[in-house]
């Protein structure tokens, strides 16, 4: 089986919560670049460092909270793949903010699956991460049947809510839509661990600032100790692969979409 670079891409409407992020805000201009008929962004920020190239390229701006079902209607009525990729709490002060890491993360992917499925959206992305399986303990060369850590046993509400949002997301594959039972919606997961590149903002900035103000004179764990990484566009591209793979109209697949109910590890296959 084959797929051209624009597959289940030209003339798709498509919606992208978190839109004016780091991440979100490049996945929107490369659906753009690859033929998409329509690109919505759903975002709590009205204007963000990316804003004006996004309007330039033609993406449709919808201010909102993925904690309001109604914002979320808004944004999601008539589109036919989503990317779920809003989330709260994994750095910073927002760690401490446990319930609304919750509200967000959890309440808010709930209204997304329950929005997808009363409007008959047929393929939705969701952008997890790999602590859903790591909890501190070392993991190596860990794959995809790696089991959830336990819930109980998180440390962070980030990592202990995004775990929730994720297996809730994969128990929604296949789901039946509302009053069109010929429509299902089928989902997968994608699971990166740190994300670099051009504009980013959270890990290497930080870094940076305590290393000029001399307080980056510590380590954490061994020093043989390596993680993932994974550079912005190789993620917009495993994003797109991925809803590539949600597709149910290819006759080659005779049956159900080969992404569908899956989770991926994402990085750029170098450790660190």
């Amino acid at each position: 089986m084959h797929l051209s670079a624009s597959e289940g891409i030209e003339g798709v409407r498509f919606a992208v919560t978190g839109g004016q992020g780091f991440v979100g805000s490049a996945l929107c201009l490369e659906l753009l670049r690859r033929g998409a008929r329509e690109v919505r962004s759903l975002d709590l920020r009205a204007a963000s460092p990316w804003s004006d190239k996004l309007l330039d390229a033609g993406v449709r701006f919808f201010q909102g909270d993925v904690r309001k079902k109604e914002d979320v209607g808004r944004a999601l009525r008539g589109v036919d793949c989503v990317f779920h990729l809003a989330s709260y709490g994994m750095s910073g002060k927002e760690m401490v903010q446990s319930g609304r890491a919750d509200e967000v993360n959890i309440n808010g992917t709930c209204n997304v699956l329950d929005t997808c499925h009363e409007n008959g959206v047929r393929r939705l992305v969701y952008v997890s991460t790999y602590n859903v399986v790591f909890g501190g303990k070392p993991i190596v060369n860990g794959n995809e049947a790696l089991p959830y850590f336990p819930i109980e046993d998180h440390v962070d509400a980030y990592a202990r809510s995004k775990s929730i949002a994720e297996q809730l997301v994969l128990k929604s594959n296949g789901r039946q839509a509302k009053g069109d039972k010929s429509i299902r919606l089928y989902t997968c997961a994608i699971r990166p661990a740190a994300i670099y590149g051009p504009g980013e903002e959270r890990h290497l900035p930080r870094i940076l600032s305590l290393a000029k103000l001399g307080l980056a004179f510590f380590k954490i764990g061994d020093p043989n100790v390596k993680s993932d990484w994974v550079y912005v566009d190789n993620l917009v591209l495993a994003l797109i692969l991925a809803s590539m793979g949600l597709l149910d109209d290819i006759p080659e697949r005779k049956g159900t979409p080969v992404a569908a109910g899956q989770a991926y590890f994402i990085c750029d296959g170098k450790r660190c």
